[in-house]
């Protein structure tokens, strides 16, 4: 048997119990989203992404040390340099539950948005200027209707008109 990962792997790591406490299969999840982000995609570069899955506490941690800012976010994303590591995703049960109620959504469906938004972060997309954003956003609402869930900007949209 050979143990080493495929060069297009999510390797799941849940330090937060509740993760593996609902009914989802998070690692299957993850790597299907991998699997329609590459198939969107068609990226030269590839490689073994970890993801993490846990909470405020570990996200306001992270994102104080990386970005100077000491408060927990959704999501964080880190591009590694080339080689066998495309990057590493870490995503808060917290935050995510806080912005799904906020926003009217599933769970599910706006942790595999954030999913997913860490994915094309580790592919070089960026929404830095209005352009950026736009295209980020066009590009996430396509991979996230293939797998099933709703255009996550529609409700944003309706209330901006």
């Amino acid at each position: 048997m050979n143990d080493v990962p495929s060069p297009d792997s999510i390797e799941t790591l849940s330090r937060d119990p509740r993760w593996d406490a609902d009914e989802e299969d998070w690692p299957s999840l993850a790597e299907k989203a991998l699997s329609v982000v590459n198939a969107a995609l068609k990226p030269e570069r590839r490689g073994e992404i970890a993801l993490l899955l846990d909470d405020d506490a570990a996200l306001q941690a992270l994102n104080a040390q990386w970005r100077g800012k000491d408060k927990p976010t959704n999501v964080l994303s880190f591009p590694a340099p080339p080689g066998p590591m495309l990057g590493d995703i870490a995503v808060s049960r917290d935050t995510l539950a806080r912005e799904a109620a906020e926003q009217g959504k599933t769970f599910r469906d706006h942790a595999l948005h954030m999913i997913v938004h860490g994915l094309l972060h580790l592919h070089g997309f960026d929404h830095e200027t209005d352009d950026e954003a736009g295209a980020m956003e066009a590009l996430e609402t396509q991979i996230l209707a293939t797998l099933g869930v709703d255009d996550p900007y529609a409700s944003e949209a309706a209330h901006a008109l």
